[in-house]
């Protein structure tokens, strides 16, 4: 299906609640509109363009038939400089790359020549039991054929004799092979006895004919490729997989097979590959050289079977890659046409390269090197962290518990699930391993020909079948989970992040449906209006707090906002809590770009393993009591007082005296602090996120050295029991108020129960994990790998704060100081009067950040 087919009005689309969203839906899967629709035979000459398709292996340790590529379009300019590795057994690899050799011209007759032989080399290589028969029709039903086709391409031998940038077809192995015995019935031959003649199991053939020939030898059920006769063996020489018997005596003793004419040579031959997926990430299983050498053995001639002729072991050298090389170029063109889409409708996205399309478009379902993971995990950072600050500078008089609310029902799995279906984007998506079987191509159509009335019976009478969700029709259908959809949606902001910046992933999200853009004047408003907080200056030191903080302030205001608790009774209805909801969302992207970009090898649960440790409220409680925020509080709360009190002395004792105490509960607001003084950064630098991103490092500086990675419990116990296969299961109760958890570990010698009791579920549960895996781990066992290890032997690149490429917003200016009479009217425990500041004007036009 071409994507203009696939057009989804955002009203059609069912709604979907969160617990739904892990539902499967059938999809039709675009194809690439250079490869959609057959070319014309009206007139007398069908023009292709042609591309070498060039072969590089790693190690050079065979020969390769050079092919290329034939499409009725030219291919883009990206696609013409696509380079990538095809990963073979044995540690080998080929790397491939296209090369554009121009458009040629075929005739009526061979471009009928090309599809037969086109035809023949998928049929060898996917459908080989249909050439175990005596007679194989080419060409047959092909305008039916044509109907059931999504891809129109061919791949046709050339020579070698061009120059790098031309394109010699080689007509003659095509027509030698398209005129072999098996295309045209069982005959007679005609031949007379001589020196150049051999006997095969169906009759006389001229050694030539045999020579680099496709053969098949009925009591092994194979077929070879015959790479030369050895003159310097027959049927009386030893068979070597005995070493005691003669080939003509073990064929008669294990096959009753009878050689009438043991004298002539053996036939050298290799076995016919098996079609593999070579674009899996395959992991060398042993650490060994890679095998150098190709597999052949020696037959006689009269147990082979002539088929092909001039079908090479060269040719079947190409055909094992060249499945495997079109399904990714097939993909590669759909990110390169979804690039140029998106391009067209924002020009910030220009830079983006559809590799980077690609790998966010591609799941890990697919076992490929590359998937949309990581990106997954930066562009939805980048997306909480947009959403808040739009909403936090155009809601500026919601609370942080409304403004959660607007933000989940902007971005939850819900919405963005219909937002990518409205845009068309889940026909790109590509979410199935490769299954060299389930390749069509013209000449194979697929068998499972899909429409209005048979879609039903294909995808739908055997629901809730895995097996079922496999099969592949004529149209592209496969079954996609909603989530995957929203999964591609924030992948494809971590493209645009990554590659073009904070502009153009805004711009996609505004494509999308999602407005993150604001007004300079917004920003200024939250700066002017934090003078209401000026009085709360005479509370504590602000020089103070500022050297504490790492940053001088323009509008201490913000500051002193950012330090001022709900709890303190006079003044009403303000507090820290609006810039925490800002500070966390920039915190997290500031801690998302540092590991991203640090550790570019680490996996996605160790990303996110990682951001746990450093943005978990007890880290950042420790930030603040380093720092000595809890100091600066302004509070009206004793209990406050106490529990900070209680956690810092335990904090400081070591960690020797820790382990046999109590555990102390971490005071939500000591995290607090620091997220709203970043979120106070940010505002007063004018959405510097330079700035904010320099202040952040010093402040998470003890943590990002990872020198003890502190999962929670849960995670914990959960990747200790996968590390050796074992179950883990918990059940819980409430009584009352109190809540009852039981959790037990089940093995095979393991068999551990924890309970725990806490007026919170969740609490009780952490003690129980964390009492099990402490138990476990004074046993001997261990995880496979700790997360400490895999940081000390993974890549380590300099941090970086990814795509920021804003003008920060000038925020000083002389004539905003506020009023004195606004800061007599706190004194006197009234709220400010809107009148004293300056009103904040709507903008006619949303323009991005850039003032």
């Amino acid at each position: 299906m071409s994507e203009a087919d696939g057009i989804v009005d955002l009203m059609d689309v069912p709604q979907h609640g969160e617990d739904e969203i892990s539902r499967e839906d059938l999809y039709e899967m675009f194809i690439p509109d250079i490869l959609n629709g057959s070319w014309s035979f009206l007139e007398d000459a069908v023009i292709l363009y042609s591309y070498n398709v060039d072969f590089h292996p790693s190690p050079a340790d065979r020969t390769y038939k050079p092919f290329s590529l034939f499409v009725k379009s030219s291919l883009p300019l990206e696609a013409e400089k696509l380079e990538f590795d095809l990963h073979l057994a044995k540690g080998r690899s080929v790397m491939t790359r296209l090369i554009p050799t121009g458009p040629v011209a075929f005739g009526k007759d061979e471009i009928l020549l090309a599809e037969n032989f086109h035809e023949l080399c998928l049929r060898v290589i996917l459908d080989l039991s249909d050439f175990v028969s005596e007679l194989v029709v080419l060409g047959k039903n092909s305008n039916s054929c044509r109907l059931s086709t999504l891809a129109f391409y061919l791949l046709l031998p050339v020579t070698s004799e061009g120059s790098h940038r031309t394109v010699l077809i080689d007509w003659i192995t095509i027509k030698r092979c398209l005129t072999s015995p098996i295309f045209r019935g069982p005959t007679n031959p005609t031949e007379k006895e001589s020196d150049d003649l051999i006997m095969l199991a169906n009759g006389l053939r001229s050694k030539r004919d045999v020579e680099n020939s496709l053969v098949y030898v009925p009591y092994k059920n194979e077929f070879f490729f015959v790479a030369n006769i050895n003159y310097e063996k027959n049927g009386h020489s030893f068979y070597k997989e005995t070493g005691s018997s003669t080939f003509a005596e073990s064929l008669a003793k294990m096959y009753g097979i009878c050689l009438k004419c043991p004298e002539q040579p053996l036939l050298h031959v290799k076995p016919l590959f098996h079609l593999r997926n070579l674009l899996r990430n395959r992991k060398q299983e042993q650490r060994e050289a890679p095998k150098l050498y190709e597999h052949f053995i020696d037959l006689p001639p009269e147990v082979c079977q002539l088929k092909i002729l001039e079908f090479s072991k060269e040719i079947g050298s190409s055909l094992s890659l060249l499945p495997s090389f079109m399904h990714y170029l097939e993909k590669f063109l759909l990110a390169v046409q979804l690039k140029d889409r998106l391009a067209s409708s924002f020009p910030e996205g220009t830079q983006v390269t559809a590799s980077r399309v690609l790998e966010a478009l591609t799941t890990e379902k697919c076992k490929e090197r590359l998937s949309l993971e990581r990106l997954k995990i930066l562009g939805g950072a980048f997306l909480t962290f947009a959403v808040s600050w739009h909403l936090f500078l155009l809601h500026d008089t919601l609370d942080e518990g409304q403004l959660t609310t607007k933000r989940s029902n902007t971005m939850n799995n819900s919405t963005l699930f219909k937002l990518a279906i409205r845009s068309n984007l889940q026909g790109y998506i590509r979410d199935q391993p490769f299954e060299p079987s389930l390749f069509f191509a013209l000449g194979r159509p697929c068998p499972n020909i899909c429409n209005d009335e048979t879609k039903k019976g294909l995808h739908f009478s055997h629901q809730g079948n895995e097996k079922a969700k496999t099969i592949r029709c004529s149209r592209g259908h496969i079954w996609l989970h909603k989530k995957t959809i929203v999964d591609v949606v924030e992948a494809l902001v971590g493209a645009f992040l990554l590659d073009s910046g904070f502009k153009a992933a805004s711009a996609f999200l505004k494509w999308v449906g999602i407005e993150v853009d604001f007004d300079a004047s917004y920003v200024h408003y939250a700066c002017i209006s934090s003078s209401q907080f000026m009085p709360l200056a005479e509370l504590l030191d602000v020089s103070s707090l500022e050297d504490h903080v790492g940053y001088k302030f323009h509008y201490r205001g913000l500051l002193l906002q950012a330090f001022l608790h709900s709890s303190y009774s006079r003044i009403a209805g303000v507090c820290y809590q609006r810039l925490e909801f800002l500070g966390d969302a920039v915190l997290d992207y500031l801690v998302t770009s540092y590991l991203f970009s640090v550790y570019p090898k680490l996996k996605t649960g160790q990303l996110t393993d990682l951001k746990s440790v450093c943005v978990n409220n007890r880290a950042l409680a420790h930030v603040a009591l380093e720092r000595n925020f809890h100091k600066f509080l302004i509070h009206d709360s004793d209990a406050f007082s106490n529990d900070i009190k209680e956690f810092e002395e335990y904090s400081t004792k070591p960690a020797s005296v820790r382990s046999s105490l109590k555990a102390v509960r971490c005071p939500k607001v000591l995290g607090d602090l620091v997220e709203s003084s970043v979120g106070a950064i940010l505002l007063d630098s004018g959405f510097d996120l330079n700035c904010t991103w320099k202040v952040v490092l010093s402040f998470l500086e003890p943590i990002m050295s990872f020198s003890s990675c502190h999962l929670s419990p849960i995670r914990e116990l959960q990747e200790l029991c996968q590390s050796h296969n074992w179950a883990l299961k918990d059940s819980s109760k409430k009584d009352g108020a109190l809540y009852y958890v039981e959790v037990r570990v089940i093995g095979e010698d393991i068999n551990e129960l924890a309970f725990s009791t806490n007026l919170s579920k969740r609490e009780a549960r952490k003690t129980c994990d964390r009492n099990l895996f402490l138990e476990l781990k004074s046993r001997g066992y261990m995880k496979v790998k700790s997360l400490e290890e895999v940081i000390e032997h993974c890549e380590k690149m300099e941090p970086k704060l990814i795509g920021f490429d804003e003008t920060h917003i000038v925020v000083i200016s002389s004539d905003l100081e506020p009023e004195g009479s606004s800061w007599q009217s706190l004194k006197e425990n009234q709220s400010p009067r809107a009148d004293l500041f300056p009103k904040r004007k709507e903008p006619v036009t949303r323009t991005n950040a850039t003032g």
